[in-house]
């Protein structure tokens, strides 16, 4: 079960900004919401590496191949643009973009904060610079607690979503 405490934090952390978002613009629904979380997740679309090895997608090629691009802030944007222009309606293309490259967005900082051996952060905005930042050293990617603090808030969100619902129009009912 590697990684998963860390997929689980970057979808809860989704999740609670997207819903955030929902209550201060009434156009943003549940599926709006879901784009964001998608967005947390895609830097880790790099994982694919485990079902298709850079060396397969190299040799295919014929040249030299890796998926470890998608798990920068320009291959983020990549990511989203080629969503965008393939999975969604044009009117509402830059909506979808922008709610997916906030979910990246929270992801990069989530893993910036990460511990790593060196003390530096990985290259987030590598091809434009290779500057890594000081590693906030908060948490290991397999530690649990950063997944229960996501969760308990993404419920104190959802809960505080389910009173606003139930109260309506009318704010007396907060």
């Amino acid at each position: 079960m590697i990684g998963v405490p860390d997929v689980l934090t970057h979808v809860l952390v989704g999740y609670s900004i997207g819903t955030l978002l929902s209550f201060r613009y009434a156009w943003l629904r549940p599926a709006h919401v879901t784009l964001v979380m998608i967005g947390a997740l895609s830097p880790d679309f790099m994982k694919i590496d485990l079902l298709v090895p850079d060396g397969l997608v190299g040799f295919l090629l014929g040249i030299p191949f890796s998926w470890a691009p998608l798990h920068t802030l320009v291959g983020s944007l990549l990511v989203a643009l080629f969503l965008g222009t393939l999975l969604i309606a044009p009117a509402l293309r830059w909506r979808a973009f922008g709610l997916f490259v906030i979910g990246a967005l929270s992801h990069h900082v989530l893993d910036v904060a990460l511990v790593t051996a060196t003390g530096y952060s990985y290259a987030v905005f590598w091809p434009l610079t290779t500057y890594r930042f000081p590693a906030a050293d908060l948490f290991l990617s397999s530690d649990r607690w950063p997944a229960l603090v996501a969760g308990g808030l993404a419920l104190t969100i959802w809960l505080v979503g389910q009173r606003i619902t139930t109260a309506g129009d009318d704010p007396s009912r907060l």
